[in-house]
């Protein structure tokens, strides 16, 4: 009876390494053994696939390496820094010798007709190494064009916040990657997808009011709707701007007084900016008196333009406005050809004395506010204001003189 169990278990004892799958899938070692008998018996079969495979891989790599130096040596020879050239080539240099080695036996692995599990493996290395590496050259390409703005308008408050634009696109960015390689891997991001959704939404919630003012400050420097030093007028309030900051803009009104607004705010609001003004419109009014005569009237205009012509700037026009209670009004439009306030002013300053002078010089008189008042007797009679005194009659007696 025992002779007979230990013949059956002599027999028996074969068979789960003949089973299949089953057996090599609790055997590691044996799993190990099976792919290095397949992978020895694919180099002894294809041997001179493999050694043409590796000669062009190496080339294929030299290739890409010489590419990536000719890169950063357009890069260094840029005549501007942050120019698109420059950019460019600092996104190039940022690729990775180890990524530029697995696209060379990407390229090539196919030639050599490894087994399937080896070129599944290569396939999935290449699969990380291209989304990391795209990871990184979008994040380049976006920190440069943000760099290449700062540099242009010499914006401290970019530069300054540099650090926290790197890292929120560096995690977005990167985050995106790591969704691409587990959906690659078979994994079901749906639901990870979701969830990095619903905290975003609930750390934009919490921070509504930071991240609405930061976007608002990156609003302001990249559209740039007024710069520091350039005088704006925000509301009721005219001021130059001071500082752009992250969260809150610095204003110095023309009284002097320090405004701090948030960004949020300043946009919400019209704003005129007077930096970008080729040209400035003056503008008079000039009182005469009712007085004057129909002929000195009808030179006015001419007399107006003489006068804004020689002070150098444009004549636009003149004309009649509208009778006032007190005076004839006359309108004189002309432009400064100038962005300076200063100059302006002295502008306005110069025309107005040289009207004063013509218009004194050629008889005009400038109205005032007065007021006559006409008294009437009861039988509808005028009695002026100041009556005259009664003349004495012709021969009549005047009066003795006491002794």
């Amino acid at each position: 009876m025992t002779l007979t169990l230990l013949a059956a278990a002599q027999t028996a004892a074969p068979q789960p390494a003949a089973a299949g799958p089953a057996a090599t899938a609790t055997d590691p070692l044996g799993d190990l053994r099976h792919y290095w008998d397949a992978s020895a018996a694919w180099v002894n079969s294809h041997w001179l696939q493999i050694g043409i495979a590796i000669g062009v891989g190496l080339i294929i790599y030299a290739l890409l390496t010489m590419a990536r130096r000719f890169a950063l040596k357009l890069a260094q020879s840029a005549d501007a820094d942050m120019s698109f050239t420059h950019i460019a080539g600092r996104v190039l240099h940022k690729t990775k010798s180890t990524v530029l080695a697995i696209v060379a036996i990407r390229l090539v692995a196919g030639y050599a007709q490894p087994p399937a599990v080896i070129l599944q493996l290569i396939q999935f290395v290449f699969t990380i190494a291209v989304v990391m590496q795209v990871a990184i050259w979008a994040r380049e390409i976006v920190l440069g064009l943000i760099q290449r703005r700062a540099a242009e308008g010499h914006n401290e408050t970019l530069s300054n916040a540099m650090g926290i634009i790197r890292l929120l696109i560096s995690v977005a960015l990167f985050a995106i990657a790591a969704i691409v390689i587990l959906d690659n891997m078979g994994v079901n991001v749906t639901g990870l997808v979701a969830g990095l959704g619903i905290g975003g939404i609930a750390i934009g919630l919490a921070a509504q009011g930071i991240f609405s003012d930061l976007f608002a400050s990156l609003s302001i420097i990249f559209d740039r709707p007024f710069r520091v030093g350039e005088t704006i007028k925000y509301d009721t309030s005219t001021a130059t701007v001071e500082r752009i900051g992250l969260k809150s803009t610095r204003l110095r009104s023309v009284n002097g007084e320090l405004l701090v607004i948030s960004n949020t705010n300043l946009l919400s609001k019209e704003i005129t900016n007077f930096a970008h003004l080729h040209r400035r419109r003056v503008s008079f009014v000039l009182n005469i008196i009712y007085q004057t005569s129909p002929d000195m009237l009808r030179a006015l205009p001419a007399l107006l333009e003489e006068q804004v012509k020689a002070a150098g700037h444009e004549f636009i026009r003149s004309s009649f406005v509208t009778f006032s209670a007190s005076s004839l009004d006359f309108e004189l439009l002309f432009d400064v050809f100038s962005d300076q306030y200063d100059e302006v002013a002295a502008a306005r300053t110069d025309v107005a004395i040289r009207l004063f002078e013509a218009l004194s010089a050629a008889g005009y008189d400038f109205a005032y506010p007065t007021q006559t008042t006409f008294t009437a007797a009861p039988d509808g009679t005028m009695i002026m204001p100041y009556p005259e005194s009664p003349k004495p009659r012709a021969g009549a007696a005047k009066p003795a003189k006491p002794d």
